[in-house]
């Protein structure tokens, strides 16, 4: 089993991806980490509670992130994809508010655990603040997990970026300069993990766990909102979802173990760089970047995990 502190910013694909840790008996969420991003930090807080509410697991801290970027600029939410709450249609119950731990708790959990992983599938600002508050996590983490970044494909925010690294290209640029044994899960993989309605309602069909029942909805405005940037998408990419699927099942993706260098500035901002030439040689780090993954594999996956009758 892996033992995970989850940071996230939910957001549509965040929340699967937060039901898909709750439901896999091969996943113990420590805690999870709330922070801005596809919402507002606030936002996110709430829609974290209302899913560990409808899954039955208060038990699991909600951890205070980050507002914002590095930088202190204001920061961009999205939605046009995730609705303004972060849910598409969905509105968490006025009487459902996150109660957050403060985040020096996080030190306290990880002394107190064993082999964790961390898996960012947000904006990389508290993870930098791991980092930069405490003693050195590196030694003490087990590996990391990031979805973040576009490799040799369009970027999903500007031609080259991807959302979560032009989110805070500094952040980004410090936690993979400074931590080791980082696994990259780059959109040039995640956009291929593509669920459609028919996989949610095969899913409802097998299950009536309550926070699955919500997912007809929250997909129905994901898949829509795709299918105006990409007409004619059959379903939406579960970005995030995938990520923690590698992390379970890395034998199921193929890896390269390279450097990668993130822009910072200026039109360039938030593009990941990395050699991909022949000739280019691994990085010093244990830095690897996805390039692959067994589709029908990560099909089966998902169907199994979020259908099971009961909560990890």
């Amino acid at each position: 089993m892996k033992n995970i502190i989850l940071f996230a910013d939910p957001g549509i694909d965040d929340s699967l991806a937060i039901i898909y840790a709750l439901l896999n008996p091969k996943i113990k969420i420590l805690a999870i980490v709330s922070s801005y991003g596809n919402v507002t930090k606030e936002q996110a807080t709430d829609n974290i509670a209302y899913l560990l509410k409808l899954a039955g697991r208060t038990d699991i801290p909600i951890i205070g992130g980050t507002n914002i970027p590095s930088s202190g600029e204001t920061p961009r939410h999205y939605p046009e994809i995730h609705g303004e709450e972060g849910l598409g249609p969905i509105r968490p119950p006025e009487d459902v508010k996150g109660e957050l731990t403060n985040f020096s708790d996080l030190y306290n959990i990880i002394r107190e655990n064993q082999d964790i992983t961390v898996v960012d599938v947000g904006r990389n600002t508290s993870l930098a603040s791991l980092f930069q508050l405490g003693e050195n996590v590196s030694g003490i983490i087990k590996e990391f997990f990031l979805m973040g970044g576009a490799f040799m494909v369009p970027g999903n925010v500007t031609p080259s970026a991807e959302a979560n690294f032009y989110g805070d290209p500094i952040a980004s640029q410090l936690v993979l300069t400074n931590l080791d044994n980082i696994f990259v899960v780059p959109l040039n993989v995640t956009n291929r993990a593509i669920i459609t309605m028919e996989h949610i309602k095969m899913i409802q069909e097998m299950t009536d766990n309550p926070v699955i029942q919500i997912m007809d909805e929250v997909m129905e405005y994901y898949i829509e909102a795709y299918k105006k940037l990409i007409p004619g998408m059959s379903g939406a990419p579960l970005h995030d979802v995938l990520t923690l699927f590698l992390m379970v099942n890395p034998d199921m993706g193929r890896t390269i173990r390279r450097e990668i260098n993130i822009l910072t500035s200026n039109d360039g901002r938030g593009t990941s760089i990395a050699d991909f030439r022949v000739s280019s040689k691994p990085s010093e780090k244990n830095i690897n970047i996805f390039l692959d993954f067994n589709y029908q594999g990560f099909i089966e996956d998902f169907i199994k995990v979020m259908s099971s009758s009961e909560n990890s």
